[in-house]
């Protein structure tokens, strides 16, 4: 499991073990890091087993057909892979070097990277280093949003999530100081240190969970803002387009790749860009335009595909 502070990790991974319950697979989920939960729970069929419930995952990990791990979590999951000899799934959720390394260590059955240009930067590294130890397959899912759960009527607000500054906490700050006829929404991430700008056009909503999404943010939301440094693909963006909300957004290779033609595109550092296009947007027509751009690019992202492709690749290795 993922640790709990990286969102986009736990929902991509969650909407992946969704459709092998579904399909009648025993999963279960064991978290890495301590946290609130003490005792083992079941979340949309999956086995969730909290680190604190010292229960014995080598056991579990002598009777699964196939393991899965990501993050900080391959390197001690492939060892045990090895030893009891069982398959691996690595889930590549970055480009940053480690993840790749991890990968290449030995024993990966199948890698799975969640874009084109993460599998890109893969076949990158493995020529850089041709003596790793390719993955025996690989294959692209790219983080399933399942556009019903998330669908609503769109709000008022232009809208961040997560207000670290890698992920635009200045550039939403900067924008509400300067447009006070402008309602904005900060929700705060679980991770990073938060810029919360203490401003009469700036609501401020706690940590959400994946499930009240639509409800708290997405109907609250008009416009969503994705000045992010890095984006490997950009789930929140996927998750608003759903609603035919537009995303401005930092062109990441992730999130060009992602958001697709629906995206609006402008750099970081370019206040006086966003500004315009916030109010741009404001103008009924414009903004139906582009909703309707972001709606079929939602329809292109259907994840069917990609997760019965995944299905059968899980179920081979088993």
């Amino acid at each position: 499991m993922p640790p709990e502070h990286n969102a986009g990790a736990e929902h991509m991974l969650v909407s992946m073990l969704r459709p092998l319950v579904e399909r009648g697979h025993d999963v279960s989920v064991w978290l890495s890091r301590y946290g609130q939960a003490h005792e083992e729970y079941t979340y949309r069929g999956i086995r969730v087993v909290p680190l604190e419930s010292r229960l014995d995952y080598p056991t579990a990990v002598r009777r699964a057909d196939v393991l899965m791990a990501h993050l900080e979590t391959v390197p001690s999951t492939a060892s045990l892979a090895r030893g009891f000899g069982k398959p691996l799934i690595v889930l590549c959720h970055n480009t940053h070097r480690p993840t790749f390394r991890d990968a290449a260590a030995g024993g990966t059955a199948l890698a799975v990277y969640n874009s084109q240009w993460m599998a890109r930067e893969a076949e990158l590294f493995f020529a850089e280093y041709p003596k790793a130890i390719r993955p025996e397959s690989s294959l692209i899912v790219r983080p399933p949003v399942f556009a019903d759960e998330y669908a609503t009527k769109p709000g008022k607000a232009v809208t961040l999530i997560n207000c670290n500054e890698a992920k635009g906490g200045n550039v939403l700050a900067a924008l509400a100081e300067r447009m006070p006829d402008t309602e904005f929404l900060a929700v705060r991430g679980a991770y990073g240190e938060q810029i919360l700008p203490d401003l009469p056009n700036v609501t401020i909503l706690d940590h959400v969970r994946g499930e009240d999404m639509r409800e708290k943010v997405y109907a609250r939301t008009r416009v969503l803002l994705m000045p992010s440094s890095y984006e490997s693909w950009g789930r929140a963006g996927c998750e608003a387009m759903a609603s035919g909300i537009p995303v401005v957004a930092h062109p990441t290779e992730g999130l060009c790749e992602s958001l697709g033609d629906a995206g609006i595109f402008v750099d970081r550092h370019d206040l006086d860009g966003y500004e315009a296009v916030l109010r741009k947007l404001s103008a009924p027509a414009e903004y139906r335009l582009v909703s309707k751009r972001a709606k079929a690019r939602s329809a292109e992202l259907d994840p069917a595909a990609d997760l019965t492709a995944w299905c059968t690749a899980v179920e081979s290795l088993a």
